[in-house]
């Protein structure tokens, strides 16, 4: 059996899970056998829906107290049930608690690991997993040799095929160990697109000149219903927050538009952002480094090119 964990943020679940449920199914049609998701915790979407995504069958560990994080108890809890519904393969999204939880997964069931999966494995001659290396700029073949394996593949590398059937949804009834941290306090920025789950991103550079001039990069994406982002030393200048920063050090992602604006395309910067499908850079320097990495780029003054497009978009949706 292929077992996906299914994440979930605020009850709601994410996005990233669902594209990784697509790449569970398409891997159990692949090896043969069947594929079924995992959900741990208290969440508000119909379960059974999750077969619109190639799930057959879910198994919910409901308990509120496992809506947080908490590494070292999902981390058992999912190993548990893997080994309680014979799992030989355990998939995850690649996000931020796939990249905790993933690595103490494959520990406790000896399994091999590949993260920053890219692509179905090719299983025609052993279980061989091709995954992003080098900030992306490589690729690697690896092949797994264990009998059980762990594959957390990349955000936006599979996409969410939709199937349709309905999953059948049963209660997992496995012992919940104590937790081994306590929150005390949570703090949620609201009212924002996540950016690990944004299709659509906006992000600035230093090239705006300054958190004043902010406003025509909020325009733009709100016109598009995209999240914001920005390069390190925008964040580290405090013009924008620092859960905005994009890069090396930052958060990565892998939107289906990223648009780029006044951002000279340093490399640090690009091992964040170059799995996005498609890369529109705008800046007024024609020898940015960006370009080279864009799929389209626009040489201008951000303050005449940003408001133009803004208007364009806005003019086309009143008319659509």
């Amino acid at each position: 059996m292929v077992l996906v964990y299914i994440d979930q943020a605020d009850q709601q679940i994410k996005k990233s899970s669902l594209e990784a449920m697509s790449y569970g199914a398409a891997l159990a049609k692949q090896l043969g056998c069947d594929v079924a998701a995992l959900v741990l915790g208290t969440v508000q979407d119909n379960l059974a829906d999750l077969g619109k995504s190639g799930a057959q069958k879910v198994y919910h560990l409901k308990n509120e107290t496992l809506n947080s994080l908490d590494v070292k108890l999902h981390s058992t809890l999912i190993a548990n049930a893997a080994k309680n519904v014979n799992a030989t393969v355990v998939i995850f999204a690649n996000n931020i608690n796939g990249k905790a939880i993933a690595p103490a997964v494959s520990v406790k069931l000896e399994a091999g690991l590949v993260t920053g999966a890219s692509s179905l494995p090719n299983t025609e001659n052993g279980f061989v997993v091709t995954k992003t290396v080098f900030s992306g700029k490589a690729f690697a073949s690896i092949q797994i040799e264990t009998p059980i394996k762990v594959i957390a593949i990349n955000q936006n590398s599979f996409g969410v095929v939709a199937y349709d059937t309905s999953a059948t949804v049963e209660e997992l009834n496995i012992p919940i160990p104590a937790a081994s941290i306590k929150i005390t306090k949570l703090e949620k920025v609201e009212g924002e697109i996540p950016l690990t789950e944004a299709s659509l991103v906006v992000s600035g550079g230093r090239g705006l000149k300054g958190p004043e001039n902010w406003g025509i990069l909020l325009d733009l994406a709100k016109s598009l219903g995209a999240a914001t982002a920005c390069s390190r030393p925008v964040s580290d200048t405090d013009w924008r927050p620092h859960h905005e920063h994009v890069g090396q050090t930052g958060i990565q992602i892998a939107p289906n538009l990223y648009i780029a604006i006044g951002i000279s395309g340093a490399i640090q910067h690009l091992a964040g952002v170059n799995r996005s499908k498609t890369i529109v850079v705008i800046n007024k320097d024609p020898e940015a480094p960006f370009f080279k990495a864009a799929d389209y780029g626009v040489v201008g003054d951000a303050f005449e090119v940003v408001p133009a497009l803004t208007s364009a978009i806005l003019k086309m949706k009143s008319t659509a």
